[in-house]
């Protein structure tokens, strides 16, 4: 659907005929004269035309290049089809461990070894496309915390930050602390807002000037709900010299300080052994905090005050060239 933005500038158009019928004339003396001795030229030209038929054509240009200058002034718009956009009122924070042990290897992807945090990527990039209407936030912590990307609905930013990111990036050692801390310094405590943080690690605190126990407490009485997931397998097979052997991947794991975050802050505990359990988690999460159910309808708009400002110009350059020319 077209639309004229500001429509009362439209009122301008006849402002150059107010300006002609109002202004006085100037620079035309009825005493001026001129004497030539011969009149034959003169007549000549009268009766050819070429000197006193007025140009009409300047002056039709004229008037059209003043009547797109102020279409283009009124901000013509198109507007687009009408868009559903869901609204949760949700802020949803994924804090992400990219600390040494994560390059452990223990996880198969669509037949495909790879270690914990290209699983984690996979998984929770279709976990973040699909949370439409929530506000997304990525944090990314080892021996420090670091905000990687702020709240926003942007998920294709969340979602390629989150796909950059790389062991070691933020130090080699586990700040569970540090990172439920940032989240609480970071998410909108003033709005009414519902706070969730998906915390993702495959380790214990190691690191960091904040308890993880004593950053929950402090997110239970701010109203951040943390569920808490422990990433890596429980059985590895190794071949060594002396032949097959099992060992445990997730030994450091600290799942009773990852219970004790979740419990305290009225969220859950995780546990993702294999992709497939890590899949789960994360349609589970779905469940627990369903996607919107509200609309908000957006049409999209097209500015297309440049096309008749374009043309106007164009006009304007053609009634300023032959004055340009015949000074050169």
């Amino acid at each position: 659907m077209f639309q004229i933005e500001w429509p009362l500038a439209l009122l301008l158009i006849p402002l150059p005929l107010l300006v002609y019928f109002t202004m006085p004339a100037t620079g035309l003396r009825q005493q001026a004269s001129l004497r030539v001795p011969v009149l034959d030229d003169f007549r000549l030209g009268a009766a050819t035309g070429d000197v006193t038929r007025p140009r009409r054509w300047r002056q039709w240009l004229s008037g059209l290049a003043w009547l797109l200058l102020v279409f283009a002034a009124s901000r013509p718009q198109w507007l687009g089809e009408s868009i559903e956009i869901p609204v949760s009122g949700r802020d949803l924070m994924l804090a992400v461990d990219l600390s040494d042990s994560m390059r452990t290897a223990d996880f198969i992807v669509e037949g495909e070894q790879v270690n914990r945090l290209s699983a984690t990527k996979r998984v929770a990039s279709k976990f973040i496309e699909r949370r439409r209407g929530d506000r997304l936030g990525l944090i990314l912590f080892g021996t420090q915390a670091y905000l990687q990307v702020p709240l926003t609905f942007d998920s294709k930013t969340v979602n390629r930050l989150l796909r950059e990111s790389a062991i070691g990036l933020a130090g080699e050692r586990t700040a569970i602390g540090d990172a439920i801390g940032l989240a609480i310094k970071r998410l909108d405590l003033e709005s009414d807002n519902s706070r969730v943080l998906i915390l993702m690690t495959d380790g214990a605190n190691t690191a960091g000037e904040v308890t993880p126990l004593k950053a929950a407490q402090l997110a239970a009485d701010r109203g951040l709900r943390i569920y808490t997931i422990g990433i890596g397998a429980d059985e590895q097979i190794e071949t060594t010299w002396f032949g097959i052997r099992r060992v445990n991947p997730s030994a450091q794991l600290d799942e009773k300080t990852l219970r004790a975050i979740a419990r305290v802050s009225g969220g859950r505990y995780f546990r993702a052994r294999d992709s497939e359990e890590l899949e789960q988690i994360y349609r589970l999460l779905d469940e627990l905090e369903p996607m919107p159910r509200d609309q908000q309808s957006l049409r999209p708009v097209s500015a297309l005050f440049m096309w008749p400002l374009l043309i106007a110009l164009l006009l304007a350059a053609i009634l300023v060239a032959p004055r340009i020319r015949g000074r050169l």
